[in-house]
């Protein structure tokens, strides 16, 4: 699987813990940045991640921010996108099972890495439960994306 990773700079250093972790599952990681601690605007990374979701460069994408809420409002703008942003293990398998959810968000403030690693693991391992229910609910979600993108 190929994961395309962004963070804004209050999520760079638990970025580097999320990309390791990623590699030791045997997965590609594209790193879309940033790098520094100088302030950026999450948007901007935010994107780039999640164009590379929709165009199928990258199966799926993590983002990380100060909260992780700013980075799943940006995503969840973009069309195809499901982002689910999470803070425990419970919810990570959850949004995968139930919502199919492609891009993970994370707060770098709001949990450690060692939380954060095995958030990423579980989302990473846990596939999309499919079955009728799930798979109309999600169905849902793309009719509304539909449209308003015919407005």
């Amino acid at each position: 699987m190929k994961i395309a990773v962004g963070t804004d700079h209050a999520g760079v250093r638990l970025k580097e813990d999320i990309i390791a972790v990623i590699r030791e599952m045997g997965h590609e990681v594209t790193d879309v940045g940033c790098s520094c601690a100088d302030s950026v605007d999450y948007p901007d990374y935010a994107l780039p991640v999640c164009e590379q979701v929709t165009s199928g460069e990258a199966d799926r994408g993590i983002l990380i921010c100060g909260t992780g809420i700013g980075m799943s409002i940006a995503a969840n703008k973009v069309p195809g996108i499901r982002c689910a942003l999470v803070h425990d293990v419970f919810s990570a398998k959850a949004t995968r099972e139930h919502n199919d959810s492609n891009v993970l968000a994370m707060g770098e403030r709001v949990i450690g890495p060692g939380l954060a690693q095995e958030i990423v693991k579980t989302w990473i391992g846990t596939p999309f439960s499919g079955g009728e229910r799930h798979v109309g609910r999600v169905n849902k979600i793309k009719a509304i994306e539909d449209r308003y993108l015919q407005h």
